[in-house]
């Protein structure tokens, strides 16, 4: 008995694996239906022998996806920086210069993190417009520093645009180093040039007066423009006046 039983579901099994099959080939006589559009969802897996992106016919072709946009690459301020230069810390050792190569290589800038390059940038940057070689506080390197640092930032926002506390930061960088500018060209406006050439800095001058423009400083500036075009038109009445009594 247990036999015959096993004999009967192995026989299903194979009746319903051939039905199948012909179904997956298109031999759609044994189901008592001709090919239509739903068969052609029942065939999806047929789909890989097209070419190409063709689709299986009579099936709609659906777009979901959107066209993925490129960014455009950011040139980065420490491409100019050779993986092979030491750390500031191990530049002025003379032993690093003559240790193993493997040891040096540890020391250089290829397996250095991006704090260690970015002050490295910045050393570099201070070196071009520093007074002298104990120069570390003045106006100029101050200003160096800041240009590093905005940049750093503006690389970061590039790649994470949402990230706002780094905005909030290189702005605040921003603000701080157009006030070091506006102070070094009232001040020493050859130092000044020399600042803008070396760093490629492009300085815009701000405008004498600024205010925020609301809708009640635009109603009393209208005000006024009116009270002021009455005023001189009641003195060129008056001035009409006299000149016809004389």
């Amino acid at each position: 008995m247990v036999l015959k039983n096993i004999i009967r579901s192995a026989a299903l099994c194979l009746r319903t694996w051939s039905v199948f099959s012909n179904v997956r080939q298109g031999n759609n006589t044994l189901l008592g239906f001709k090919h239509t559009q739903c068969c052609s969802y029942m065939n999806w897996t047929s789909a890989s022998t097209y070419k190409g992106d063709e689709t299986l016919p009579g099936q709609p072709v659906r777009q979901y996806a959107r066209a993925v946009r490129k960014k455009q690459e950011f040139p980065s301020q420490l491409q100019d920086l050779p993986p092979s230069l030491l750390k500031p810390e191990y530049a002025s050792i003379p032993l690093a210069q003559t240790v193993d190569s493997v040891v040096k290589k540890l020391l250089t800038l290829e397996f250095a993190n991006h704090s260690e390059k970015l002050h490295m940038k910045e050393e570099q940057l201070i070196a071009k417009v520093r007074r002298d070689e104990n120069d570390h506080s003045s106006t100029e390197v101050k200003v160096a520093i800041l240009t590093a640092r905005i940049r750093n930032f503006q690389e970061h926002l590039h790649k994470h645009p949402k990230d706002k506390a780094n905005k909030r930061w290189m702005l605040m960088s921003i603000d701080s180093r157009k006030k070091k500018l506006k102070f070094l060209r009232r001040t020493r406006y050859d130092a000044f040039e020399k600042v803008c050439q070396e760093l490629g800095i492009t300085y815009s001058i701000p405008p004498e007066y600024y205010r925020r423009v609301t809708r009640r400083w635009l109603a009393k500036k209208a005000f006024c423009n009116k009270v002021f075009k009455e005023v001189q038109k009641q003195k060129a009445e008056q001035r009409e006046t006299e000149r016809s009594s004389d």
